[in-house]
């Protein structure tokens, strides 16, 4: 480590880069929760409908389906066969995450994603311990608990409860209860267990982690030779473990992010001021060589896969 380790995270690349380019993938994924909501919003709002319905089924411009997979199959697992429009959505949806990445759903859609992520920075800001920390295959169990329950009692189960639906309707017909849900997360991510909605509990994210396993869409630390160890790419991850196997590897290692725990965010790109991250798709294994090396970059042995 350097002494650029005690700098404020991300000052650096602020330095380095400028602010705007610091903060520059934050800044493109908050206009893009923002716009998603807007678009469901429109219509109950102010009578413009472009989208019906909620992120957990919707149909845009009174031709396009699309339906949350998750919903979709706690649907069929309480024996509700759903209509072929609802199929015909959540099959989109299900490719279309497939291909990008099943967790940029939480990073660049989920409304709570705000709520989370000022958790983080509020835990950070006051130097607060890292708490409690569920084993990470908990989100899993909890998913398929919430499948279980809803074949149990034939309904949609983690619907009843789920804050992502509740704050989109409490934002149609008033808050209410929804602002204590919203309340409780953020406190337990500053105050319980650090990032731990998302990266322990939400069983969403669990389901579009396992959707996007194989996605096209990746970050790689190409760069990696370039790394000061400054570790801010750590503070802002919100999975941290995904970064030390493409960031600490040898010789035939991968630099790509390939765990499905990724949630795509960009936020290591953002903060790192020797750009080691970037953008890519899962086969580009090429590493910028090392500034004394003369030799032209090489693809590594091993798959991305």
């Amino acid at each position: 480590m350097t002494a650029r380790t005690h700098m404020p995270v991300g000052q650096e690349a602020i330095a380095t880069k400028g602010w705007l380019n610091a903060h520059k993938y934050l800044l493109l994924r908050r206009a893009s929760q923002l716009f998603f909501l807007v678009l469901f919003l429109l219509g109950p709002w102010f009578g413009i409908w472009i989208v019906q319905g909620t992120l957990a089924g919707s149909l845009t411009l009174g031709v396009l389906p699309l339906t949350d997979p998750f919903v979709f199959l706690q649907s069929l697992i309480a024996g509700h066969w759903p209509e072929l429009t609802a199929a015909i959505g959540a099959a989109i949806v299900l490719v279309a995450y497939a291909l990008i990445g099943g967790r940029v759903y939480c990073s660049w859609v989920c409304p709570i994603n705000p709520v989370t992520d000022g958790a983080h920075w509020l835990h950070r800001k006051l130097g607060l311990q890292k708490g409690w920390q569920p084993k990470r295959g908990t989100r899993l169990w909890i998913m398929v608990t919430v499948l279980i329950v809803s074949g149990l009692t034939g309904t949609i189960a983690w619907e009843l409860v789920n804050p992502i639906t509740m704050l989109h309707r409490g934002l149609v017909f008033g808050m209410g209860f929804v602002w204590a849900m919203v309340a409780a997360i953020f406190l337990f991510d500053v105050f319980v267990s650090r990032q731990g909605w998302c990266s322990h509990v939400c069983p969403v994210g669990a389901f579009y982690g396992l959707i996007g396993s194989k996605a096209m869409l990746r970050v790689s630390a190409a760069n990696r030779t370039a790394c000061d160890d400054c570790m801010d790419c750590y503070a802002v991850c919100p999975e941290n473990h995904v970064i030390s196997p493409a960031l600490k590897g040898k010789g035939s290692d991968t630099p790509l992010i390939l765990s499905p725990d990724c949630t795509n965010c960009g936020r290591c790109i953002d903060v790192c001021a020797e750009d080691v991250f970037k953008f890519t798709h899962r086969f580009d294994a090429l590493t910028v060589a090392p500034p004394e090396s003369t030799a032209a970059p090489q693809p590594r042995a091993s798959r991305p896969f």
